[in-house]
């Protein structure tokens, strides 16, 4: 099949169609998880590992698929990907029971292992590297666009036509995704890598990445990322329904407020660093981020400044995200590309596990304020760690390659 024709509005469409579909099929989970367990007789000690499963299935995948990505390209990976998302969404369809349930999360969790970092090492392959923060942004939007609409339209059918309908849902967007990616996305022209794939190859290829010191400063900054935002995040509801007795539905009223601010956000502050660098907005937000921990407990004493400072949260979060994303496709060739998102998406999943481990024993002995104290400290060494350690690509850096006209990129784009 000959090449599909590039073009940027639909590339940066399907990517963030992707992203919607994966982290809504995750996302829904939680807030129906007392109804699977009603529906399937499922007790409470074994919903939890639903969960953890579909986690350590993610982190697997996506340290084995980022090498197979750079060898075969990242629109094979892509396709590999949403077709077999799309596949284990459909077979909830089958599930009766605890072990038929855990084996669709598994296939699930595998596949979402296969599309981890897949949409931002495209975007690496595809953009010049002054336009990936404004791709990046774009495309990450949709994680927040599940939590604004996806998230509550699933509750709603779950609730309505049973537990399964949802992943139907996003089962469909996934299948839409495979179809624009097999139809309009292109593989870019860049240098994949060569040899015999194999898991000693990976090994060393993973190892000589992180033996330079910037590759293994900027992995090591993206696992204190998610290791910060989940002391402060995951133990958030619970403090305030304690503390201002607020609803479920009030509390899920702010994941949305959340999602409002990443969505706002996220694209701008990707379009922003393309213009002034990565690292200055990175490091601003991160500052800003630790003003907001540490004075949560200090300023909210009513609804309304919680849904404010909230706000300011995910709106600094997006702010860290899309810029560091772009910044990480700079720091490794085309055909390790892949592995470095793959290994750092791994190790966010860590991060975020070990935060929300370790914040249980903290706010059972300290208090919700000792994980915004920690919380802001973790997002601190954060920023020192790409201040003084991870280097600043040159600003419009481009690979050489052969480019047709796309007004879109504000440059030539890959044939």
């Amino acid at each position: 099949m000959s090449q599909p024709k590039a073009s940027a509005g639909i590339i940066v469409f399907a990517l963030w169609l992707l992203v919607f579909a994966a982290s809504s099929q995750i996302m829904i989970i939680t807030p129906i998880l007392p109804q699977i367990g009603e529906e399937l007789g499922i007790g409470e000690s074994a919903l939890g590992t639903l969960v953890s499963a579909y986690s350590i299935m993610v982190g697997l995948f996506a340290i084995l698929a980022g090498p197979v990505s750079d060898k075969i390209g990242r629109r094979r990976i892509l396709l590999l990907g949403t077709g077999v998302m799309t596949g284990a969404l459909l077979m909830h369809h089958f599930v009766v029971g605890y072990y038929s349930f855990l084996a669709v999360r598994v296939g699930a969790g595998a596949a979402g292992g296969i599309l981890s970092g897949s949409a931002v090492s495209y975007i690496g392959d595809f953009f010049p590297y002054n336009r990936r923060g404004w791709a990046t942004g774009w495309v990450m939007s949709g994680m927040a666009f599940g939590q604004i609409a996806g998230i509550p339209i699933g509750i709603v059918l779950a609730g309505a036509y049973g537990f399964k309908v949802p992943f139907y849902l996003f089962a469909a967007a996934m299948a839409a995704t495979f179809v624009l990616i097999w139809f309009r996305v292109p593989q870019p022209d860049v240098q994949r890598s060569v040899g015999l794939l194999t898991i000693s190859g990976a090994v060393r290829n993973y190892r000589a990445m992180l033996a330079k010191s910037e590759i293994a400063s900027a992995a090591i900054a993206y696992f204190i990322m998610f290791l910060g935002v989940s002391f402060y995040v995951v133990y958030l509801p619970y403090w305030l329904t304690q503390s201002l007795s607020m609803s479920p539905n009030a509390i899920a009223s702010l994941f949305v407020v959340g999602g409002i601010a990443n969505v706002l956000t996220g694209p701008r502050a990707g379009k922003l660093s393309d213009r002034v660098g990565r690292k200055p907005v990175i490091i601003a937000s991160c500052i800003g981020l630790s003003i907001v921990m540490i004075l949560t407990t200090v300023l909210v004493r009513e609804f309304w400044v919680a849904y404010v400072l909230y706000f300011a949260t995910m709106a600094l979060v997006a702010m860290r995200l899309s810029p560091f994303s772009a910044l990480l496709t700079a720091l490794v060739s085309d055909e390790r590309r892949g592995s470095l998102m793959s290994m750092t998406i791994a190790l966010g999943q860590i991060g975020f596990a070990v935060g929300a481990a370790t914040a249980g024993p903290l706010y059972s002995r300290f208090g919700y304020g000792s994980n915004t104290v920690v919380g802001a400290a973790a997002v601190l060494i954060m920023a020192g760690i790409v201040r003084y350690l991870v280097p600043e690509p040159e600003l419009y850096a481009e690979p050489p390659a052969e480019r047709v006209d796309d007004p879109l990129l504000g440059r030539p784009a890959t044939s």
